[in-house]
């Protein structure tokens, strides 16, 4: 039997409510976890009162829970102190930064990939339906989203450590002494919504019958008018 929609998303939510419940226990740091889950409440209510005019596929839910699980994994240790070395050594007997010869805990940077990586997609089944975009601008736009908030949330990050200080602001910023930290994380979200798009690129490429066609009808220059003061004058005179 086909799994509606709804029951999908509930589906997932309860198990994300399971997770979130599990890691919402003795943080480490508590002030900390509290300012990592604002944008988490945000979201989830944003999806539940979008559901109704914007259900979103299977998958555009799939890929932001995933996203959203990592996420409350950093904010219960925060990023900075996320034991994935443990979890692995007790798995094979060895960690993964010394395999690779890490220095730093690399648990942000992986979830910074996976912004880019995970949201790109649902991004783009918005723009497409929600703004009608085609062609190039419907694997381009969701990138340049992607990048753009990126972006704006390590403006965020900035100045919530600024306005919070001392340890706090250093824990939530978790730059662990980097100085590119903030550029290499947008770098890494813009990768991997990169990536993403690619993917989608390839699969469409494959199976869309007009795909060459409206990606070139894309690129047309729509409408011959210049704007600007031509358009204002063109108002004023209508």
């Amino acid at each position: 039997m086909k799994i509606t929609h709804k029951k999908y998303l509930l589906i997932l939510f309860s198990l994300f409510a399971i997770e979130w419940i599990y890691f919402a226990i003795e943080p480490l740091y508590p002030k900390d976890w509290l300012l990592e889950n604002i944008l988490v409440v945000i979201a989830v209510i944003f999806l539940f009162v979008s559901f109704k005019r914007l259900p979103l596929s299977r998958i555009s839910y799939t890929l932001i829970f995933i996203f959203l699980a990592l996420h409350v994994v950093g904010s219960h240790y925060t990023y900075a102190e996320v034991p994935y070395d443990r979890w692995f050594q007790s798995l094979t007997g060895t960690m993964i930064n010394e395999i690779f010869g890490w220095e730093r805990n690399h648990f942000d940077r992986l979830v910074h990939f996976s912004y880019g990586l995970l949201l790109a997609y649902p991004i783009r089944e918005m723009f497409l339906r929600v703004v009608n975009v085609k062609g190039f601008w419907g694997y381009f736009l969701p990138l340049d989203l992607t990048m753009s908030t990126s972006m704006l949330y390590e403006l965020v990050e900035w100045a919530v450590a600024i306005v919070v200080g001392g340890d706090l602001g250093m824990a939530y910023l978790g730059t662990q002494g980097d100085i590119w930290d903030a550029h290499k994380d947008m770098a890494l979200a813009s990768l991997g919504a990169l990536i993403a798009m690619l993917i989608v690129v390839m699969i469409n490429r494959a199976i869309q019958r007009d795909f060459a066609q409206e990606w070139v009808d894309s690129l047309k220059v729509k409408h011959q008018a210049p704007l600007g003061e031509d358009e204002i004058a063109r108002m004023i005179n209508d």
